[in-house]
């Protein structure tokens, strides 16, 4: 089989050109103190100012280790995109709060998404963006149990 034919080689070529979109998206040079990561997690929590957001949501969300995802919201701490905020219910729990800096930032970012789920959807009927999502997510499924039963 030729390597262009295998979805794993597909989707990581999707995935580095997604990359490259928002390394060269309209808004980068406005926010370009920040990286990709740091962008995606400031619009999850920006998309979730409903409920409190730990960092175990954001080592569940993107599917990083903690060690991971700690030294990332340090990081964001230090840049001053976000900060851990106690909850009364529980003063060993640490919320994450989106800073005004990072409020900004997730203003432009989001319209890149925007712009970028239209750009990746171009031509797809709702009924295909709704099938493309639940093969995506049944192949997340398989490797992850996969991985588990290593």
């Amino acid at each position: 089989m030729d390597n262009d034919k295998f979805i794993s080689t597909r989707l990581r070529g999707l995935s580095h050109r997604i990359h490259r979109f928002f390394e060269n998206s309209p808004n980068k040079k406005k926010i370009d103190s920040i990286t990709g990561t740091h962008g995606w997690i400031i619009a999850f929590l920006s998309c979730n100012r409903d409920r409190d957001i730990f960092q175990k949501d954001v080592e569940r969300e993107f599917d990083v280790t903690r060690s991971t995802a700690s030294k990332v919201i340090d990081l964001m701490e230090q840049k001053d995109l976000v900060r851990r905020e106690h909850v009364s219910r529980d003063a060993r729990l640490k919320k994450l709060v989106l800073t005004q800096k990072a409020e900004s930032i997730a203003e432009l970012f989001e319209k890149d998404r925007t712009l970028l789920e239209e750009t990746l959807t171009m031509g797809f009927n709702e009924d295909e963006k709704k099938l493309l999502c639940e093969f995506i997510t049944r192949m997340n499924d398989n490797l992850k149990k996969s991985v588990e039963e290593e």
